[in-house]
């Protein structure tokens, strides 16, 4: 006999509970808002247990987590869940706990198109098993992506309208400060420190050798304690952490909002003539480093060499058998524009820069050329007389100098110098002649033009420049000196020319 419909035992449905809050306030209580989504939900639930709904043990909770992402813990659980079928129904206390974003949302959707789920939210009677619930859903999703971005505008307008009040809007504070009441407040000991930071760097001139001075007297970063009680910082400071350090602003006593700094309502800890000075130096430092000043080997004339077309040419290197020759390319070589220009060119940069310097050497201990070009820039004679003898002290003992020292130097007369066809010109700044031994900059003076004849020969597969119609030097042959040595050693010295003669063969 078959049974009636109403006696019939109905299949049983298991059914989720998915819960979520946006911020962690509030969570620490007995009774908190994911327990009240539960509950309402669990209720839901039991009302339906003449359907067969069973509420399932497992708890999907994401407390303090987003609903703008879908990377939520409790969410991936859920989902490889209902990948996994142990689940028939996700119930939610309200749509925009499960999700805020329509993109998110139709991704979900088709995971429960493709696994049969139906999603029921309790506050908004409807599921995702028929049209009109996935319309009603749809749209309510709309809405809640709208409020989602006008709360995201407001605060993004409460935070801009705050800085530039010189309010600080949270976040951990820099080594110096501690909060007080929302507001930043000077901690006198760590102050001392910072201060400490800033005029070591501004001493040393150098984020490597202040970090090892800091590590080296046992000074760490900021200790800082959660509201969990677990500790962090009071470690070494590491180098990125210094460079932030030394370019924060909150230092000076001002707030920055997307670049612009204004006056803030906190105390500053670093005086202005400090402050500069250390800026100036991380500028210096940060133009020196796009130049490769401080490189093992550096380009000299980057930035400031030209080709016969007035094309810049570029430092470039290649790497052969484990050693490093570098160039200097014209940018009509480089890259797609290779063709562009039949006259760019490829020089080798050792021997342009050896040029350079020799040229620069020779004019520095010409002092009738020395005393011309201080004319006009220099207006006291004796002192105009310390500066040439000096000057030519220095060409004099210039080859001991180390390169870092004597390639800042040539950057700060050369101005820039040409590579045309018969000659290369290099035009100095007279005005920077008096920091070559340490003096004030004299003023502004028409450039010194030096020039070197100089051509470009291809010598077996490289490209050399010739300096004043001069033969290249060409290397030592090592293997050729080898069987020398083995020649000295075995044949009588008779017969040396003959060994001789077949090495040169």
């Amino acid at each position: 006999m078959r049974k009636t419909p109403a006696t019939e035992p109905r299949s049983r449905v298991r059914c989720a509970v998915y819960t979520r809050k946006s911020s962690e306030d509030g969570l620490e209580q007995d009774f908190n808002s994911l327990d009240a989504q539960r509950e309402a939900c669990a209720a839901f639930i039991a009302s339906q247990r003449h359907e067969g709904w069973v509420c399932l043990p497992q708890m999907y909770d994401d407390g303090g987590i987003s609903g703008a992402t879908l990377q939520r813990p409790a969410l991936q659980r859920l989902l490889a869940d209902i990948e996994g079928g142990h689940i028939d129904t996700v119930v939610v206390y309200k749509v925009d706990r499960l999700t805020r974003s329509l993109h998110d949302f139709a991704r979900l959707v088709e995971v429960f198109d493709r696994t049969g789920i139906s999603f029921v939210s309790v506050t908004q009677a409807f599921n995702t098993t028929t049209s009109m619930g996935r319309l009603t859903l749809n749209m309510l999703l709309t809405f809640a992506q709208f409020e989602r971005e006008v709360t995201a505008e407001r605060i993004r307008d409460k935070i801009a309208a705050s800085k530039q009040r010189g309010l600080w809007m949270g976040g951990m504070p820099p080594l110096g400060y501690d909060v007080h009441e929302r507001q930043l407040v000077v901690n006198a000991g760590e102050a001392e420190t910072v201060r400490s930071i800033f005029a070591r760097y501004a001493r040393l001139g150098c984020v490597r050798a202040l970090k090892e001075e800091l590590d080296r007297d046992g000074i760490v970063s900021k200790r800082r304690c959660d509201r969990f009680g677990r500790y962090s910082g009071g470690t070494p400071f590491p180098r990125t952490t210094l460079y932030r350090l030394l370019q924060n602003r909150l230092y000076r006593g001002e707030v920055v909002h997307k670049g612009t700094a204004y006056p803030g309502q906190h105390e500053a800890i670093i005086d202005a003539a400090l402050w500069e000075e250390v800026q100036r130096t991380l500028a210096d430092n940060r133009s020196d480093h796009a130049q490769r000043i401080d490189a093992a080997e550096a380009s000299l004339l980057a930035g400031v060499l030209f080709d016969q077309a007035g094309a810049p040419m570029t430092p470039s290197h290649a790497n052969k058998c484990g050693r490093r020759y570098r160039y200097y390319v014209s940018r009509s070589l480089i890259g797609e524009r290779r063709a562009a220009s039949p006259q760019g060119r490829r020089v080798p940069a050792g021997d342009l820069e050896t040029a350079v310097e020799e040229r620069i050497c020779r004019f520095l201990a010409d002092s009738g050329a020395v005393l011309d070009a201080l004319d006009g820039i220099v207006a006291d004679l004796p002192e105009r007389s310390r500066i040439v003898a000096e000057t030519a002290a220095l060409a004099a003992g210039w080859h001991t100098r180390p390169w870092g020292e004597r390639h800042r130097l040539l950057r700060a007369v050369i101005a820039r110098a040409d590579l045309g066809a018969p000659e290369l010109a290099i035009h100095l700044r007279p005005g920077q002649l008096p920091l070559l031994i340490g003096a004030a900059p004299g003023g502004e003076a028409p450039a010194v033009i030096l020039k070197v004849v100089c051509a470009l020969r291809r010598v077996g597969l490289e490209m050399r420049l010739l300096i004043d119609g001069s033969e290249p030097r060409r290397a030592p042959d090592h293997s050729l000196k080898r069987l020398l040595a083995q020649a000295h050693r075995y044949q009588p010295v008779d017969d040396m020319s003959v060994v001789i003669m077949s090495a040169w063969r």
